[in-house]
């Protein structure tokens, strides 16, 4: 089976922003996207399965609370990351409550410390559902068949008593 490499979506209107997180993950072993909208970020993720996204909060047009909301209700496994100059509390909390948020990294951040860290985790994270869920499955798969088997031996036990039953009449 071939192992799909995770997408990181990086989301912030500044373009200088998403500038320095280029450079900064450019040796990272995940695919990283940059697009300066939350309408950018949900065409990418339409085509795309996205692993993470990363997005500030204050962008004109759609916010990064109303993105993170769209992408819990449509994509629910993506991991959901805030990287945001905006820490009213108020609006943090709203966020985290809201967003179902993964962290929440205020700007200015420490690119090596916090960033790369936090997407690591976030990656770990989703790979680690992922598997969950896809042993979860298995497990299931073989609950029902083993299940199948049960009630096939069990047919195959009624029969024979009912062919002893018969048998003891002749």
């Amino acid at each position: 089976m071939e192992e799909r490499k995770n997408i990181v979506l990086f989301v912030d209107d500044e373009p200088h922003v998403l500038s320095a997180i280029r450079r900064a993950v450019a040796d990272e072993a995940y695919i990283s996207e940059f697009v300066g909208s939350g309408c950018e970020a949900l065409q990418i993720m339409d085509q795309r399965y996205v692993s993470v996204i990363v997005t500030d909060m204050r962008m004109p047009g759609m916010d990064g609370l109303t993105l993170l909301k769209i992408v819990r209700e449509k994509y629910p496994g993506t991991v959901r990351m805030v990287l945001s100059g905006y820490t009213q509390l108020s609006q943090v909390l709203a966020t985290v409550n809201q967003g179902d948020i993964f962290q929440f990294i205020s700007k200015p951040w420490q690119m090596e410390e916090e960033l790369l860290v936090s997407v690591r985790q976030a990656i770990d994270r989703f790979n680690l559902e992922k598997e969950r869920d896809s042993l979860q499955e298995g497990l299931a798969q073989k609950n029902q068949a083993y299940l199948q088997i049960f009630r096939s031996m069990e047919q195959k036990l009624i029969n024979e008593k009912r062919d002893l039953v018969s048998l003891k009449h002749i």
